[in-house]
Order: C-alpha cells, then sequence, then structure tokens
C-alpha cells in the first residue's frame, strides 16, 4: 500500500480516505467499518448513534456564532463495491486496498478503489475532527449496504435526523449539482432445467470472454460498452444452432450494479464440429473487437479443450434460456425528453449462472419514471412467461423528484460561481441515490448531491481525480459557512 496520498491535498481528508481503504468494507460486510465509525465519533467526544441496521449518526455542535443556522446533514455511504480483476488475488473481506497515486489520480492495483464513497465520507469525517471549520449544527449520517439495497437508507427510522439540509456526498462529477435520481428495482428470471449426460462423441471447450471494462451500471450505461453475459450468450446462442453446442456451465458478472466484465461456459461439441467452433470463435472475437473496439480494445475471447463435464443442459430448456438471455434488454432503454443527455430508462443484465437444474439472470433495472420502470418490469415478465421461467421483483427503490426552488441549491449555484468564476451544471444521475429513499423517510429535507471527479466506478479501473479532490473540499467548506439561518 502506498503512503504517498498521505501527502496529497487536502491531507484531512486524504488521511482519512486512506485509514478507510485499510479497513475491509465491502457491502453487507460493513462491521469492521462500522465499528470504526463509532469509536471515531466517541474519540471526538461527539454524540455517536449505531441505529438497528447498522447506520452511524455523529452529531456536532455548531462552532460559536453559528448557532442559529440551519442544520446540516453530511451524507454518505460506508460500503464499497469489492470488483477485482481476475487474475488479482485479493480477499475484500480481509485486505486493505492498494491504492496509489497514478499521475492526476488515485486509483487502486486491480481492484475497486473505494472513492464511491470513501472520498465523501472521509470529508464528513474531515469536518467532524476539525477544531476552525466554521459551520452551524451539524450531523453526519453513514450508511451502510447502499451498493446492493441501500438497506441503510430503508432502514433508517423517522425521527433521528435533526437537519433541514441535507448534503449528499456521493456524485462523480466536479462542477455538478444534482438534484435527482433514477429508481431502480431488481428483475430475478430463474429457468429449469434437466441435467443429461454429455452425448458420447463430445468434445469439451471452456470459453472466456475478459477485458471488458465493465463499470457503474447507471453512471455508465451510456457509453455502450460490452456486457460480458449478452456477448457470452450470443456467441452460445450461435454455436448451438451451427456446431451442436450444449452447455455444461455459464457464468458472469457477480454485482447488481457492475456491467459484467468477463463472463466463463463449459460446453461440449461434436468431435467432428470441433474444428469449426474454434474457427468460429476466433472469427466472434474480431466480429466484437470491430463492433466495440473503440470502447473495448482490450476485449480477449478465447477457447481451449477442457476436461469432460459431468452433465449438459437438456436441449429443450437450454433453447429457451439462451433465446431468453438474447431478447433480454441490455443499456439504454430510453433517454429523458425533459434533461438533455440524462438517461430515463435502462437495464443491466447483471449476472447469469447455473447450477443443480436452475438458471438465474439476475437484473437491475432503473427510471426517472415510474411507469416507465413498470413497463420494463412487464417486458421480463413476459420474457419469463415465453421462456416458461419464473420472475419475482425485489430491491424497488424511488427516484428523487428535483426540486428547483431548493434554497440550498440556489445557494451553492452562487457560492460556486463567486469562487471559481462559474455556474455548476444542474443535473440529474441516472443512478440511485439515497437521497430518494431519505427524502421519503424525512420529507421535508431540502437535498442536494455533489463530489469530485470519479471515473469508472464499480471496476477496477476505478480513479478519482486530486485535483478536483481539492475543489470539492473547498466547496464544502465554504458552504457550510454560508448555510441560510433557520426562519
Amino acid at each position: 500500500m502506498s503512503k504517498e496520498i498521505l501527502n496529497l491535498e487536502p491531507k484531512e481528508v486524504w488521511k482519512y480516505f486512506y485509514e478507510l481503504t485499510q479497513i475491509p468494507r465491502p457491502s453487507k460486510k460493513e462491521g469492521k467499518v462500522i465499528e470504526f465509525m463509532r469509536k471515531f465519533g466517541e474519540d471526538l467526544g461527539l454524540e455517536t448513534i449505531v441505529d438497528e441496521v447498522g447506520n452511524v449518526i455523529i452529531r456536532k455542535p455548531a462552532t460559536p456564532g453559528m448557532e442559529n443556522k440551519k442544520g446540516v446533514i453530511l451524507q454518505g455511504h460506508l460500503d464499497m463495491v469489492p470488483q477485482k480483476n481476475s487474475d488479482v488475488a485479493h480477499d475484500f473481506e480481509k485486505d486493505p486496498i492498494d491504492a496509489y497515486v497514478d499521475g492526476e489520480w488515485v486509483t487502486a492495483r486491480g481492484t475497486t478503489l473505494g472513492a464511491d464513497n470513501g472520498i465523501g465520507v472521509a470529508a464528513a469525517m474531515a469536518v467532524l475532527a476539525s477544531k476552525d471549520i466554521q459551520h452551524g449544527p451539524l450531523e453526519a449520517l453513514f450508511t451502510i449496504d447502499e451498493e446492493t439495497g441501500m438497506t441503510g437508507a430503508f432502514g433508517l427510522k423517522p425521527g433521528i435526523l435533526k437537519g433541514e439540509i441535507l448534503i449528499n456526498m456521493d456524485s462523480e462529477d466536479e462542477g455538478e449539482l444534482y438534484v435527482g435520481c433514477a429508481g431502480g428495482t431488481n428483475a430475478n428470471l430463474s429457468f429449469s432445467y434437466q441435467e443429461e449426460k454429455v452425448p458420447g462423441d463430445h468434445v469439451a471447450y471452456k470459453v472466456v470472454l475478459t477485458g471488458l471494462k465493465g463499470g457503474h451500471s447507471g453512471v455508465d450505461i451510456a457509453m455502450e460498452r460490452g456486457n460480458a453475459n449478452k456477448l457470452m450468450n450470443r456467441i452460445l446462442w450461435n454455436a448451438a444452432r451451427e456446431y451442436g453446442l450444449r452447455v455444461a456451465d455459464v457464468k458472469g458478472g457477480d454485482l447488481r450494479n457492475a456491467i459484467p466484465r468477463e463472463a466463463f461456459a463449459i460446453v461440449t461439441i461434436p468431435s467432428d464440429k470441433e474444428e469449426g467452433f474454434v474457427r468460429y470463435v476466433k472469427e466472434m472475437e474480431n466480429v466484437l473487437v470491430n463492433e466495440l473496439g473503440s470502447v473495448e480494445p482490450d476485449l480477449k475471447l478465447e477457447t481451449e479443450r477442457t476436461e469432460t463435464p459431468a452433465t449438459v443442459m437438456d436441449e429443450v430448456s437450454q433453447a429457451k434460456i439462451l433465446d431468453a438471455v438474447y431478447v433480454s434488454p441490455h443499456g439504454v432503454i430510453r433517454m429523458s425528453t425533459d434533461m438533455e443527455g440524462l438517461v430515463e430508462t435502462s437495464n443491466n443484465v447483471s449476472v447469469v449462472k447455473m447450477a443443480d437444474g436452475t438458471f438465474e439472470e439476475l437484473c437491475l433495472l432503473r427510471s426517472s419514471v415510474d411507469t416507465a420502470k413498470d413497463d420494463l418490469k412487464n417486458v421480463f415478465s413476459a420474457i419469463a412467461d415465453l421462456a416458461g421461467g419464473k420472475i419475482t421483483f425485489d430491491g424497488e427503490y424511488p427516484g428523487w423528484k428535483p426540486n428547483m426552488n431548493s434554497e440550498i441549491l440556489k445557494e451553492m449555484q452562487e457560492i460556486y460561481n463567486h469562487k471559481f468564476g462559474k455556474i455548476p451544471e444542474i443535473k440529474a444521475i441516472h443512478a440511485g441515490l439515497e437521497c430518494g429513499l431519505l427524502g421519503g423517510v424525512y420529507p421535508g429535507l431540502d437535498m442536494i448531491s455533489f463530489g469530485p471527479t470519479i471515473r469508472y466506478p464499480h471496476s477496477p479501473d476505478e480513479k478519482v481525480n486530486i485535483k478536483t479532490v481539492q475543489k470539492f473540499w473547498d466547496f464544502l467548506l465554504e458552504t457550510l459557512k454560508n448555510i441560510p439561518e433557520k426562519k
């Protein structure tokens, strides 16, 4: 682990970010970081609460002379997405993140960095620990499990928070203020199949698709990156028809909110079709590189002979399942007609896997329009019906409707313009910010979201721009100093 990030400015933010990189905190495994935050607040002598689901709330009184300011809630999430390259040995439940400075960026070696949302959490910690930053009554809300279900935000009870303004620090483009976000839901498709003996004249192959960029299934969905699950299924679908391919195993992706970067399959082929199949896969690599080369220059598709599996999927089920995955929409479904450049509705075919007679396809549906999200749910219900499968939906969360008359929005626009000489862009994000849920529990909150520039979150290419962390910090401090007074 490189400690050179401790020399970056602002030192107080990078100090706490470094400490966070040393604490394993994958989603749903936040016990160590919850205890770390509890101790952090108590050691400062501040009121510290850990609620029943694991959210940590730390309160700090106003600095002298600022008592009449509206109460502010600084909000971020403690968990991080645990993604790594397949050739990297890393246990996200035990190992620290190996972060380092790479030119103008901080990134990690072969894993996600955790700047999403570690930088926001570190900034809140720095404010709480400071003795010379001016601010009114302050609360910091550190939620759990934002990345895989927003369990912390769902579990937050009314009456705990006292502030009137919530500043979420989980956005990823400096110079932009976010005032809205998409809602989402999980779609879980499952299909039964029979396990059959491998035909006697078949040989076995492993098909490996790697090198895709992946990324955040909301923020990055409009970049038209390859989805490993969809591409692998395309290969298997064609090869089943042309070469008599039988599927023994297939798996790809491991997180709902990450575009899958890799997929793997074990298949069998009639021995007299072996040469043609190998040639076909090589040709498909060229086809995919040609189609996706500008966005996926490192795409790699390989085959290798492997040990014959015990069983394969029965042919009738295989045809229906490959059809179902093939017609499952992935990527942008519709762009917003209200806000230029904003994705309205999308889907990510996140995970495919099979075992013990059940094939699963897990998706994450997003939309800023609830009726459009419902329509997309109907699409997947129809796919399940046509292919003889089952479908359930869970983890649904609401969007955050923009309030263009927000008092904190107007204040932060003026502060940014005065400090940096331009008006910040006002945006909504095609991702699930916790503001939607928190606003449902505390309907009177005036909310806004901002942050430094982070690229490729939810992937091992994740990085945060160093200069924008300084601007983000300066902007935060100036905002806290100029919070409106209570009416």
